[in-house]
């Protein structure tokens, strides 16, 4: 029996908020949105977080997309048809996929689209493999490896080889050939990573030259440093105007969009971290949308001019212990030793000490006052609404046992010598902050020699140091690029995942499992394996789930147009989508 991964039903309420002042649009073609992110890097082949990929989304475009709210149907978009079986443009072994290739396409910069574009590019994403970035899930479903390089770092024989023959272009078409079925494929080919791009161009700009002989050089690309870092060459309805790393990104209508044009002619993505002043924004009409975190929307209700909508998400943000912290010129550590005045690089491998954290978060406070009882906390990564998901044990928050902890753990010494750290946490971000400082608080209550600081960073230099082991602790989230349970437990426990192999975890009962769960066709053992890796989740005290996004969308009530998904969140923004008209 096949399995379909998830259909999602229309899931969103919407609420006109006491819209009887029917205000004067301000800039009827520009849209504004004002939210905390920066963006590290524009580059399809390495961006993975939602910031990036919203404006790779909107500049470049891919073989498919999403159809509206669903997870796993898909229109065509540089392929004039999506493959079936039915169409005879998939295999029915599922092992080759066939598109089409859209004619009369034009690159931002004046290059043609051709079938050899798609194939480089997906092919250049597999080469880059930048160390947790998103070409895990290319290259392991379409050579049945999810990583070009060995545990020490060494490329791995022959690997380059197979990227080349797992992509080819036949004709007007670019033909896939998978080792062995892998349902999610076609949620991978509908995001920013699998980006179509101009090989000329890029090659042009110093990228990968296209051939196996010289893919060693374009692999593991130090991050920051990119190929396409800070330009961006696209087909899509939007092309980049301007970007200040650290203030506003500009799009601007491509006059010259082979599809049909959107309504708007630009938008501006504005980085504003103070709420206050994100709301006086909104409601000046100088901002069309501001990110609104769960604490402040009770202080948007019965407001004129907005409307809302509740958008629950297939996403979840969670604290991580690393247990392989890199010492080197390292601030969140102290000393570095256990010698009460910072901790060594594996203070968290020992289980105790995170058991003592874990037992120090108070979920109902936590739930109640800063997620509002609008958003819930998770008992793993496989949050509800993705398939196979179970509530597992969780560490009840109890200061004593908390204590009981800390006593046991390094032997006895660092209840005896006592330590200090650093907790970070991205800018702007008040959820994660006040989970930062519950942690640090309730730690400390328990002994006078506990010191824990918490600090904020900027998100472009967040992303930056948890690559570099640099945060003992580091505080993040996931969000689904496809709708299967293997993207949430590869991405935290696995530890070649994104986030697992950066917090230093590796079980070999758990890698095992989870490449077996992604490898396994048949739904009862699927379901036996994620349920063994959920409570491993727990039993392992790997980490500490904090909540599971349910964003609260606030636009002007002159913003037409917008499509909820669960995979789209607060970051996201469909602008082809949008317009602006005087409201009803």
């Amino acid at each position: 029996m096949k399995k379909v991964i998830l259909c999602v039903l229309p899931i969103v309420a919407l609420t006109l908020l006491a819209a009887t002042v029917f205000a004067e649009v301000k800039n009827p073609d520009t849209f504004v949105k004002v939210t905390y992110g920066t963006i590290p890097t524009l580059d399809p082949a390495t961006a993975y977080n939602t910031t990036s990929a919203q404006r790779i989304e909107n500049i470049y475009e891919r073989l498919v997309r999403r159809d509206g709210s669903f997870t796993d149907k898909f229109v065509p978009v540089l392929a004039t048809e999506v493959p079936t079986i039915e169409n005879g443009l998939l295999a029915a072994d599922g092992l080759t996929y066939t598109f089409p290739i859209r004619k009369n396409v034009k690159f931002h910069a004046g290059g043609d689209l051709t079938p050899s574009d798609v194939e480089y590019s997906l092919e250049r994403t597999m080469v880059t493999d930048q160390d947790g970035g998103p070409s895990w899930m290319l290259l392991e479903a379409l050579i049945g490896d999810g990583a070009t390089r060995d545990a020490d770092g060494k490329i791995k024989d022959g690997i380059f080889e197979k990227i080349m023959s797992a992509v080819e272009v036949q004709g007007d078409n670019v033909v896939l050939h998978l080792p062995k079925a892998y349902p999610p494929l076609m949620g991978i080919l509908a995001n920013s990573w699998s980006a179509i791009q101009d090989k000329e161009w890029v090659i042009e700009q110093g990228g990968w030259d296209g051939t196996a002989e010289n893919a060693p050089k374009a692999n593991n690309p130090e991050f920051l440093h990119e190929t396409l870092q800070k330009i961006m060459n696209g087909t899509g309805p939007f092309l980049m105007k301007s970007w200040d790393p650290s203030g506003d990104f500009v799009f601007e209508r491509f006059e010259g969009y082979w599809g049909e044009k959107p309504k708007l002619k630009r938008a501006i993505f504005k980085p504003v971290e103070e709420w206050n002043t994100r709301k006086l924004m909104l409601m000046n009409g100088d901002a069309d949308y501001v990110t609104v975190d769960a604490m402040y929307v009770s202080e948007m209700q019965g407001l004129n001019g907005i409307k809302t909508y509740r958008v629950p998400q297939l996403a979840v943000s969670a604290a991580l212990f690393c247990q392989k912290i890199n010492p080197d010129q390292n601030t969140s550590i102290g000393s570095g030793k256990l010698d009460g005045e910072g901790i060594p690089p594996d203070f968290f491998a020992d289980i105790h000490v995170r058991k003592a954290f874990m037992h120090a978060f108070d979920r109902e406070l936590y739930e109640e006052d800063v997620l509002q009882n609008i958003e819930t906390i998770p008992t793993n990564p496989n949050v509800p609404g993705l398939p196979y998901a179970i509530d597992v044990p969780v560490y009840e928050f109890s200061l004593d046992k908390a204590a009981e902890e800390m006593k046991q753990a390094w032997g006895g010494q660092v209840w005896e010598k006592g330590f200090k750290m650093t907790i970070t946490h991205n800018s702007g971000n008040e959820k994660r902050e006040k989970a930062a400082l519950m942690l640090a608080e309730n730690i400390m209550s328990l002994n006078p020699k506990f010191k824990i600081e918490v600090a904020n960073v900027e998100w472009k230099d967040y992303l930056v140091k948890y690559k570099n082991f640099q945060y003992p602790l580091f505080i993040i989230g996931w969000g689904a690029d496809y709708a299967d349970p293997h993207n949430f437990l590869y991405t935290y426990m696995h530890s070649n995942g994104a986030y697992g192999k950066f917090a230093g975890y590796s079980n070999p009962e758990v890698d095992k499992l989870v490449d077996e769960g992604i490898a396994t066709v048949d739904p009862a053992k699927r379901e036996e394996i994620y349920k063994k890796l959920q409570n491993l989740w727990y039993t392992e005290a790997i980490g500490l789930c904090i909540y599971q996004n349910t964003d609260i969308r606030h636009y002007r009530d002159w913003v037409q147009g917008f499509v909820p998904n669960p995979q789209d969140d607060d970051a996201s923004e469909w602008l082809f989508q949008l317009s602006k008209d005087e409201a009803k």
